[in-house]
């Protein structure tokens, strides 16, 4: 194998995949960009999800659990409140009032407050189990993947496409497995009816009782109209800013958009937390989105503007932008984008067809690795180096938080960014991560080994050297992890 074959090799994994693991080189160095392509051949599914539940029964399980805690606290509060009439001395008006009867009413009040806390916490909250479980599963698939270039297709459009375990826990990991690793390699409408067509995104944008003025509840309840998920669709996940769509655009869709809700869990024990399409919501009429009339009934409205919107022009140019901006450079070859964009409009959004098209071109290959990895990519990587293919979830999700990409966790609609300037402040974080990581691996990696086998010695001079003149292993593990060679792409 030559050197630029090998070098190839290595940017192939760290650019495009989850970076090398033993034996990595040596199975993709004749082709690498072959390799990657053949990668996207592969199943995404998962499974070992089947031992996960599905969204709608993760949310049912969360809002049972919700309902049990209610219903104890508030039976151990009437049974304080009884316990404390029982116990109570009878006075008279004048003996109460020089007592303080006031102050032992705040008393009683503070007792029985703390005895439903207590029996309220007796039932555990089930939607941090089922997260860690996702998380697991999510994070072992990226340590077991040859190249890794399915799962950072999968984490892109996640990404993209992002709700928050902060305001939905329990459907977090589900959503992704349901709506995003089922299509990520799909055409992308079918992924964009998806996420927006999923429980977990009308939870997360609010949705689910927006209301067209005109509709029933909103007649009878006088209650309004939510134009989160209309506005956040236009301008991240289909046509970007600044594309030509106007204020009355997003108030239009979102009417189409009133009704898309879920079944409330307390109502169907059995289908809470699925979509469903409630009319009584529904802002009744055609409505003008971007210059065309929709005047279909029900859910298919809604569906019809997302089918053009995910047709439209600046759609292609967006995702190719981001698709590029994310995996090559944080402002991507303008030639790179337009092929990229071509691609997704001749193939009506055929997404493996768009990612087949950014690793053939010379284009995505020709910078040297200059992009800073992101959190996650970066630590799984380290996991990767080593071998590691079992993960404890607390612990990594933990340092996801501690490195400032907390799993699921976005603090805004857009996602985390894939720019440099939002994530060099924090790297200074990943030494003390390198450091506990390097002190718990050291007695079963080898960082020469690393070196040589897992970057084909294609790694800059003075990393060799700050390696081979480290004081232990650990020490030279955790300068390993730190150089640019391994944080960049």
């Amino acid at each position: 194998m030559s050197n630029s074959a090998k070098a190839e090799a290595v940017l192939a994994l760290h650019r495009f995949g989850m970076g090398p693991r033993p034996g990595s080189i040596a199975a993709i160095g004749t082709d690498p960009r072959g390799a990657l392509i053949a990668e996207l051949d592969r199943p995404l599914t998962l499974t070992a999800a089947a031992n996960l539940p599905s969204s709608a029964k993760a949310y049912r399980t969360v809002a049972d659990a919700n309902a049990r805690r209610t219903a104890r606290a508030k039976q151990a509060q009437q049974q304080a409140k009884k316990q404390q009439m029982a116990a109570a001395p009878v006075m008279s008006e004048d003996q109460a009032q020089t007592q303080g009867q006031t102050q032992g009413q705040g008393q009683e009040k503070d007792a029985a407050e703390m005895a439903a806390k207590q029996a309220a916490d007796a039932i555990p909250d089930p939607g941090r189990p089922i997260y860690l479980q996702e998380a697991k599963l999510r994070t072992e698939a990226a340590l077991a993947a040859d190249i890794g270039f399915a799962e950072r297709l999968v984490w892109f459009w996640s990404n993209h496409f992002c709700i928050s375990a902060n305001r939905i826990q329990s459907m977090s990991g589900a959503y992704e497995r349901e709506a995003v690793r089922a299509n990520a390699l799909g055409r992308f409408v079918d992924l964009l009816l998806a996420a927006e067509g999923h429980p977990a995104m009308l939870f997360y944008l609010d949705n689910l009782e927006s209301m067209g003025a005109n509709s029933t509840a909103g007649i009878n309840r006088s209650r309004g109209l939510n134009e989160n998920i209309a506005r956040e669709i236009m301008e991240l996940h289909t046509l970007g800013v600044r594309t030509g769509y106007t204020q009355d655009d997003v108030i239009s869709f979102a009417n189409v958009l009133t009704g898309w809700t879920l079944v409330p869990p307390g109502a169907d024990p059995e289908h809470g937390g699925q979509f469903i399409f409630n009319p009584r919501l529904h802002e009744p009429g055609g409505q003008t989105v971007l210059g065309k009339r929709y005047e279909q009934e029900d859910a298919e409205q809604g569906r019809a503007v997302l089918r053009d919107l995910a047709a439209h022009p600046a759609t292609a140019t967006h995702v190719a932008t981001k698709l590029a901006r994310h995996f090559v450079l944080d402002v991507p070859p303008p030639a790179l984008v337009e092929q990229m964009a071509k691609t997704f409009r001749d193939t009506e959004g055929d997404l493996k067809q768009v990612a087949i098209a950014m690793v053939s071109s010379d284009e995505a290959w020709r910078a040297p690795p200059s992009k800073l990895k992101r959190p996650g990519e970066w630590v799984v990587g380290m996991a990767r180096a080593t071998g590691i293919t079992i993960v404890d979830p607390v612990r990594f999700t933990g340092g996801q938080e501690l490195l400032g990409e907390p799993l699921w966790r976005p603090s805004a609609p857009k996602g985390y960014p894939d720019d440099e300037a939002s994530w060099i402040d924090g790297v200074g974080r990943r030494l003390d991560v390198a450091n506990n990581f390097a002190e718990r691996i050291t007695g079963m990696a080898d960082p020469q080994v690393i070196i040589e086998d897992l970057f084909a010695s294609e790694i800059a001079p003075e990393v060799k050297q700050a390696v081979g003149r480290a004081e232990s292993r650990q020490q030279a593990l955790a300068l390993l992890f730190m150089s640019a060679d391994f944080q960049r792409r």
